[in-house]
């Protein structure tokens, strides 16, 4: 996009906001990023216990999605690196055509390699994470620049419908497909699907950002890496630094210890049909997350991102024991209605009230760095945990492993008051001394 269009008018209406091309290329770019994380993680898990996997190597294999948690540790290269042939195109949208393509090529791997071949199978599930986490980082460089502030809601408003109708297509639309035909062919349809994201990105225009290329790599290393980092632990002191970085590591473990490959053999063991499961939890479920979503926007209004991310972390945490009424529940979709109303409102609440709270912290110098460590180490510590679910409900069963979800969450809560009067929520570069 040009410098011309790249100009927002002040006061920029909603209808003015929502019509601009690059709101709607970033619906295209929000479900292309959608596209690939539940189909190396909870619907990939139904076509693995469907094939007799064992439910520790599930949760094991369906854990490909912790390359998510690692994305800020390449995001440099995908910020300097110009690369050869599809260069043309631009900085931002070569490394989004090339990581379309990768996960296209990798889900029809996947179709036509199978579970059957386990090894080359799990080599390609991460082929396709990696792809995916890296889609993730060229379409958040690619809204922050193509747009100014002003514009953003609307940008991150379309890309958020468009993820979310992804989930949709690969979690509730993959599962009804998986009722009627064999697992290749849902895989195979995925991947076509990518083709239309593929197409917008073709006709999108590049942002235009002036880039300033470091004169060598260690400069580059310094300006790019180091320096982002720094400037964190300069701002709020070493010892309280590094305990907002292990409150942000574990806040959220009660909620990614669920995103992993553990749910799916769940439900499946409680009696429900893959077409029910779509129904309540891939598509109903969704629109719930939206209202809890909302929910939490009006928290953080009326009651300050603090007080809002508490009451997130603690109903978020709760809302996981939910599960244990599911148990026995032999197909009683009232019953899973009920639960995944509760949680998914729940999760929605803590969700928006976590970027609120990263959102604080972060020095708008560094905003593009800085969130995206923030971002990977809220969703590690959970999806570690959900490494070893199935592990742990071989061992113990799925009661317990709720009741671990929900009081992992203890530690944080813990930290929380500690760093409550020692941190200030506003951005601001001044220094922060320990206490």
């Amino acid at each position: 996009m040009s410098g011309k269009d790249n100009k927002s008018k002040k006061g920029l209406s909603i209808r003015e906001a929502f019509l601009q091309p690059s709101a709607w290329t970033l619906f295209f770019f929000g479900f292309a990023s959608g596209l690939p994380f539940l189909l190396v993680a909870g619907t990939l898990a139904y076509w693995l216990k469907e094939n007799g996997i064992t439910l520790k190597d599930i949760t094991m294999i369906a854990s490909a999605g912790l390359a998510y948690s690692f994305k800020f540790l390449w995001a440099p290269l995908v910020d300097r690196l110009r690369l050869p042939l599809l260069g043309r195109l631009g900085q931002r949208r070569s490394w989004l055509l090339l990581t379309q393509i990768v996960v296209m090529i990798g889900l029809m791997a996947m179709a036509s390699v199978t579970p059957s071949q386990l090894g080359l199978f799990v080599g390609l599930t991460l082929l396709v994470a990696f792809a995916g986490a890296t889609l993730d980082i060229a379409v958040d460089a690619y809204r922050i620049e193509i747009a100014p502030v002003e514009a953003q809601g609307a940008l991150v408003a379309t890309y958020s419908l468009g993820y979310r109708i992804a989930l949709i297509v690969t979690g509730a639309v993959a599962l009804v497909l998986a009722d009627h035909t064999i697992w290749p062919n849902v895989y195979r349809a995925m991947a076509a699907v990518m083709l239309i994201p593929v197409l917008a990105n073709l006709l999108a225009r590049e942002p235009g950002v002036t880039r300033v290329h470091a004169q060598n790599w260690v400069e580059g290393l310094r300006d790019g890496v180091v320096e982002p980092f720094a400037d964190f632990f300069r701002r709020f002191g070493g010892r309280v630094g590094l305990l907002i970085l292990l409150f942000i590591l574990l806040f959220k473990v009660s909620d990614q210890a669920l995103v992993g490959g553990i749910m799916g053999p769940f439900y499946l063991d409680q009696g429900f049909t893959k077409t029910q499961i779509a129904a309540v939890s891939k598509v109903y479920g969704i629109w719930i997350g939206i209202a809890g979503a909302f929910l939490g926007g009006v928290a953080v209004v009326r009651w300050g991102v603090e007080k809002a991310l508490l009451a997130g972390i603690v109903i978020g945490a709760l809302s996981n024991l939910l599960y244990l009424w599911l148990i026995g529940a032999n197909g009683d979709v009232a019953m899973l209605t009920l639960v995944i109303s509760g949680e998914n409102l729940a999760q929605g609440v803590l969700g928006t009230t976590a970027v609120a709270y990263l959102s604080a912290l972060v020095n708008q110098r560094y905003t593009a760095t800085q969130y995206a460590l923030f971002s990977s180490l809220i969703t590690l510590p959970g999806k570690v945990l959900g490494f070893y679910s199935g592990r742990i409900v071989e061992a113990v069963g799925y009661a317990p492993y709720f009741w671990i979800t929900a009081l992992a969450i203890v530690p944080a809560i813990g930290l929380f008051f500690w760093l409550k009067p020692r941190v200030r929520l506003n951005g601001s570069t001044d220094e922060i001394g320990e206490s």
